[in-house]
């Protein structure tokens, strides 16, 4: 990503990214493996959402360009700054896909259901955005593209990602208020589904 620096910062950068997806992945086993089984409710028409995330990393990850080498031509100080954004959105991601899984606790699952005694969840990542891990992995999304990836690939993904997004926000939204009804309509007028609110 950052070629000619003789400080090493690309080779940071490109380990914490690998250090993030390891923890992305440990996250995705533990969470799996504490939640509860079966489901009272489910909506498969997330899985076409869930296949076109899988498909905008796909795209970001399919076409990589040289090893170490810039993004787009920059400065040294853009490269560093670059390189230094690059890290802390994808620790920033990870934390907040951690800290959402633990407080889903039993009721976290890859695919969009309700299970038995589900609970609506309100607090922690989850009074920021309705979809915190979404988020979390829109963010490990931009920071592998930035470190890895050819530019034009880049707008691609992300367009690609946030459609796979929207139709399983929807398809979520819709299980949460046919078992919460008002609650989650109150709780959905609050809290932005994936884009935090500045203010």
């Amino acid at each position: 990503m950052i070629a000619g620096l003789q400080d090493g910062v690309a080779e940071i950068v490109y380990a914490v990214l690998l250090a993030c997806w390891i923890g992305f992945g440990v996250i995705i086993a533990v969470g799996k493996r504490g939640a509860a089984p079966g489901a009272r409710q489910r909506d498969v028409k997330s899985m076409l959402g869930f296949f076109l995330q899988g498909a905008a990393y796909a795209i970001s990850f399919a076409i990589f360009r040289p090893r170490f080498s810039a993004l787009v031509p920059m400065s040294r100080q853009g490269e560093i700054a670059l390189g230094a954004f690059t890290s802390v959105l994808a620790l920033g991601s990870t934390w907040f896909c951690y800290s959402a899984a633990r407080t889903l606790g039993k009721q976290w699952a890859l695919m969009a259901r309700v299970i038995e005694g589900h609970e609506l969840v309100s607090v922690g990542p989850y009074a920021v955005v309705r979809n915190p891990i979404y988020l979390a992995m829109f963010g490990m999304l931009v920071a592998s593209a930035l470190a890895v990836s050819r530019w034009q690939v880049i707008i691609p993904a992300v367009l690609i990602y946030l459609i796979g997004t929207v139709i399983r926000i929807r398809t979520e939204q819709n299980l949460l208020r046919a078992a919460f009804g008002p609650k989650f309509d109150d709780y959905a007028r609050r809290v932005p589904a994936f884009v935090p609110r500045l203010l």
